[in-house]
């Protein structure tokens, strides 16, 4: 299959935009679609992503969507971090519903590329692992899912370092990447502290009524693999699955800019689709 990259771009409740890509092919399936969320300090075109999407739609024969959310500092070059103000009025809610407004885009067939879509299966990689979680908990239009490398708690700061925020009214955080200091307002803090109840993957895990394949690497870095068991363990034996890839780390194996495919990344792209192929089906399936 010949698979075609459709660009978008959505307006939120703030008046921001949502940029993203829809990735399909002549012969794609017509009644459903995959969507990808990206992680903290991640975005859409980040590495990896273009090439799982491609090849998400070329192996299942489903369309993929891949967007950055509204606050994630990507400017519409696509590729830099020229809108911090944005990333520092970001929220975890603000993610949440931005994924919502990309899901009734595409069920209402707002989206390029992209007829009418009434079920949808959810990837979400670190942080966007936890947006797809918590969105698959509450939306019964989500009929399966996928996490890489996903977190299992979202207050993953020492208390000195939230007296700090809370005292200054922000943070900085260093992007080791383009050597950056990206703020975060401390209205992120404050929705994770307001919102505790919704934002926690595990109680989100636990609600889960689809099935649900946990992929992390052994080796990872960032987010350690203890995170994965916690989230497989809480959700439904029946319908989920851990995957453990030996040696791999958080990005399993890929760079920005993407320098190829390697053989963690292959196989977590494999799983993934074959997930896909064989979970992903419209209500009713």
């Amino acid at each position: 299959m010949t698979v075609e990259r459709h660009p978008f771009e959505l307006l939120n409740g703030d008046g921001d935009p949502i940029r993203g890509d829809v990735w399909s092919g002549a012969g794609a399936r017509n009644d459903t679609a995959i969507v990808i969320c990206h992680g903290f300090k991640g975005f859409k075109d980040w590495g990896f992503f273009p090439f799982l999407a491609q090849r998400l739609a070329e192996e299942t024969g489903r369309p993929a969507v891949a967007f950055n959310t509204s606050g994630n500092g990507i400017g519409a070059d696509l590729q830099s971090f020229t809108e911090l103000d944005k990333f520092e009025r970001n929220t975890f809610s603000k993610e949440l519903d931005d994924l919502r407004l990309v899901l009734d885009a595409a069920e209402a067939g707002d989206l390029p590329g992209l007829g009418r879509r009434h079920a949808f299966g959810l990837l979400g990689h670190s942080r966007g692992g936890m947006n797809a979680l918590v969105t698959a908990s509450e939306d019964d239009r989500v009929r399966c899912l996928v996490t890489w490398a996903a977190i299992a708690y979202v207050h993953r700061w020492p208390e000195e370092r939230k007296a700090e925020w809370r005292r200054l009214g922000r943070i900085e955080i260093l992007n080791a990447r383009t050597k950056q200091m990206m703020p975060l307002g401390l209205g992120l803090l404050e929705d994770a502290e307001q919102n505790t109840a919704r934002l926690d993957p595990l109680k989100a895990a636990a609600a889960l009524a689809v099935p649900y394949l946990v992929i992390h690497g052994a080796a990872d870095e960032s987010v350690p693999v203890r995170e994965a068991e916690l989230l497989a363990d809480a959700a439904a034996r029946e319908t989920a699955r851990l995957e453990v890839i030996e040696g791999a780390g958080h990005t399993f194996g890929a760079v920005h800019p993407f320098a190829g495919s390697t053989e963690h990344l292959d196989r977590v792209v494999g799983l993934s689709a074959a997930w896909f192929a064989d979970h992903l089906k419209p209500a009713g399936d």
